[in-house]
């Protein structure tokens, strides 16, 4: 298959240096909104154009607590094995996200725990891994503004077989204030009042040693990506905002790898809009202490 003959939405890319392979990941199921919760499916390349899948990776165990909302895979390498991070939901239940675990990464991915590793009773979505400078994982989330209007990026301490939480959720920054997040979900508004999307966080540190958030909300021109900073250099910031997003006019859901020739490039899906999503990589470069796209 072909790059444009993928319909994906959230794409995540993991580069394999011993296989010479990128393995990519996303929300594959055709109806991601409504319908039931299908699984995980993957694909893989030997150059980000000519893909060998769907290959599936994940289907829900008998007993699994979740039953819809399958959505943004993530999966790295960790102590000898490949871990996802995936969000799911079930009716009565706060979206949350999990951990699973397997030995090769085309799956079978297992659940790591019977519960999810974020706050039972907070609505949350988009996980993603990031280790401290002691060695420690953390795994940065949203707080949905469903849930409180102003969508919140946490950061929430993590077992070191990324199983369970070891401590409370930090704040890290929130959508209002970052100057660019209008107050709106595009084309649906859910609820009255506050309306700033937070979706997608990844974290990348440039070779100048800043440590850079890119996520996702919605300005006047659709779905977008844009980036914070953080002044210290470390998780906890305190973070400054980009007013400028890096991409927008309806895609998103970023994400950050080097190819195998350390060019850096931006993945994301475009349109934003369901069944039309396809995968979408693009050269990055670092300036001025931010991240740009090589060619605007």
């Amino acid at each position: 298959m072909k790059t444009s003959d993928i319909c994906i939405r959230d794409p995540f890319i993991l580069p394999v240096k011993a296989e010479k392979r990128y393995y990519m990941y996303g929300t594959t199921d055709k109806d991601p909104w409504f319908g039931k919760g299908v699984g995980f499916d993957a694909y893989w390349s030997n150059d980000l154009c000519e893909w060998t899948g769907p290959i599936p990776v994940f289907r829900p165990p008998q007993g699994f607590w979740a039953d819809k909302d399958f959505w943004a895979p993530e999966v790295y390498l960790w102590n000898d094995k490949f871990v996802m991070f995936a969000s799911f939901k079930a009716a009565g239940l706060c979206r949350a996200v999990h951990s699973f675990a397997a030995q090769s990464p085309l799956g079978p991915f297992l659940p790591l725990s019977d519960e999810p590793l974020t706050p039972l009773l907070w609505d949350c979505l988009d996980g993603t891994l990031f280790i401290d400078d002691d060695g420690k994982p953390w795994m940065v989330f949203c707080h949905e503004w469903t849930q409180i209007g102003d969508g919140e990026i946490c950061a929430l301490p993590l077992h070191d077989t990324l199983s369970k939480a070891v401590g409370s959720p930090n704040i890290l920054f929130s959508a209002k204030k970052s100057g660019w997040s209008q107050n709106n979900t595009g084309n649906v508004i859910i609820r009255d009042g506050e309306n700033f999307v937070t979706d997608g966080p990844f974290l990348y540190r440039l070779k100048s040693g800043a440590l850079i958030c890119i996520w996702s909300s919605f300005t006047s021109d659709g779905y977008a990506v844009g980036q914070a900073r953080s002044i210290s250099g470390r998780l906890s910031g305190i973070w400054e905002h980009n007013v400028c997003p890096i991409i927008f006019e309806s895609s998103g859901h970023g994400m950050l790898f080097n190819k195998f020739d350390g060019n850096l490039f931006l993945a994301l899906h475009h349109p934003n809009e369901t069944p039309n999503e396809r995968p979408v990589f693009l050269p990055m470069r670092e300036r001025d202490g931010w991240l740009s796209l090589c060619n605007p």
